[in-house]
């Protein structure tokens, strides 16, 4: 028996897929031609900005640190066991306030001794004198021994420490038992942050070290504080004493203070292969939170033109010695060569080639436009924060 095979009727099924497959790939189609076609003109539009008369400032923005104006590391310049500390951190303590003490007991012996033998050489001075005797001889021996006892007597005041300056104790690196080393000298003012040392350099009270290479007691004025910071050497080249400046303080919200460059180091420090030069700055007025080691921010006014034709640092486009802006004539763009003063952080100075009321063309990418304000501004960390100064003024 021979069996059939159903073969079922291609004919409507057939043209329904087909009309479904069509209907796909228009969709398809549509789809990739919504999301892939270009903007709108009016997305493509240029941004303008007016052209108009302001400030601008040029200046220069680091990080930095408050520290105390005035420092003093006090040691003893005698050697001994130390037996007694009269200080602890925190205290107030005035110029020339005992501090501490070591054993003076060998001092005091070899001064003992040192008299003796004074006393002795004037002796025979006195008796060479009565005799007629050349008393040259003599006369040396007695200037030999009053050094010695004069310097016996150096190891004796040694022994006891005094504060070289007025201030609070900020730091005792040694206890009773401890040896005093003695190293002789004295230092007070001018801890050294960034390279720069300001506040003076020796003077008053013994140096040497207690337990380590930093003093046996460390004395800070908390009253005298000022900045300190490590600029970049392309803009430190800029920098002059007695430029004004900004402190901003991190750990303060909206507390900030003026200040003025007051030192910038001489001798570059670098460091991953970055040079720097540090500086110092005296604060005019400062928070009644402020305290050593807060960080800050420094703004350092580099120069500033009032009153000037300005546009945004934006429409601004430099290629050699030719300076150009986008401006709108008749509402089509044109290239216009300009002259350039101050290049400040957010606005550059029109010096000819712009007059008030122009509007110039933005590029379409860059950000936020800063053209409004015309104050110092701009990012903080490390550099510039506006670019070079005067040109073709």
């Amino acid at each position: 028996m021979r069996v059939r095979r159903l073969i079922p009727a291609r004919g409507p099924s057939l043209l329904v897929n087909t009309g479904l497959a069509v209907a796909v790939l228009l969709a398809g189609g549509w789809a990739y031609t919504t999301f892939t076609a270009p903007g709108t003109a009016s997305a493509g539009e240029a941004r303008t900005v007016p052209v108009s008369r302001a400030t601008v400032t040029s200046a220069v923005s680091v990080p930095g640190s408050v520290r105390s104006a005035a420092t003093a590391s006090a040691s003893f310049a005698t050697a001994g066991p130390i037996t007694e500390i009269t200080v602890a951190v925190g205290d107030s303590v005035k110029k020339g306030q005992v501090l501490a003490r070591v054993d003076a007991s060998a001092a005091k012996r070899e001064l003992a001794a040192a008299e003796a033998d004074l006393d002795a050489a004037q002796d025979s001075a006195d008796r060479a004198a009565e005799t007629d005797t050349p008393t040259a001889q003599a006369d040396a021996a007695v200037t030999q021994a009053e050094l010695k006892v004069a310097a016996a007597r150096e190891k004796v005041d040694g022994a006891t420490l005094t504060a070289p300056i007025a201030g609070t104790v900020v730091a005792v690196n040694g206890s009773v038992g401890d040896s005093g080393t003695s190293a002789g000298g004295a230092t007070g003012g001018g801890a050294t942050t960034g390279g720069v040392t300001t506040g003076g350099a020796t003077g008053g009270g013994s140096t040497a070290s207690g337990s380590g290479g930093d003093g046996l007691v460390q004395i800070a004025d908390l009253t005298r504080l000022e900045v300190t910071a490590a600029v970049p050497e392309a803009d430190a080249t800029r920098l002059k004493a007695g430029m004004p400046a900004t402190v901003s303080w991190n750990a303060l919200p909206g507390a900030t203070a003026d200040a003025t460059l007051a030192a910038i180091d001489p001798n570059a420090t670098t460091a991953n292969d970055v040079v720097t030069y540090g500086v110092a700055l005296s604060l005019k007025d400062r928070p009644d939170a402020a305290r050593p080691g807060q960080s800050v921010q420094v703004t350092v006014t580099l120069d500033t033109a009032e009153n000037v034709v300005a546009v945004s640092a934006l429409a601004v486009t430099s290629a050699g010695n030719r300076t150009t802006v986008t401006v709108l004539d008749n509402g089509a763009p044109v290239v216009r060569p300009v002259q350039v003063g101050l290049r400040g952080d957010q606005l550059v100075e029109i010096t000819s080639g712009l007059t008030e009321g122009d509007r110039v063309v933005l590029p379409s990418t860059g950000g936020a436009d800063p053209s409004t304000g015309g104050g110092r501004g701009g990012p903080a960390g490390g550099g510039l924060t506006g670019g070079g100064g005067r040109g073709n003024r």
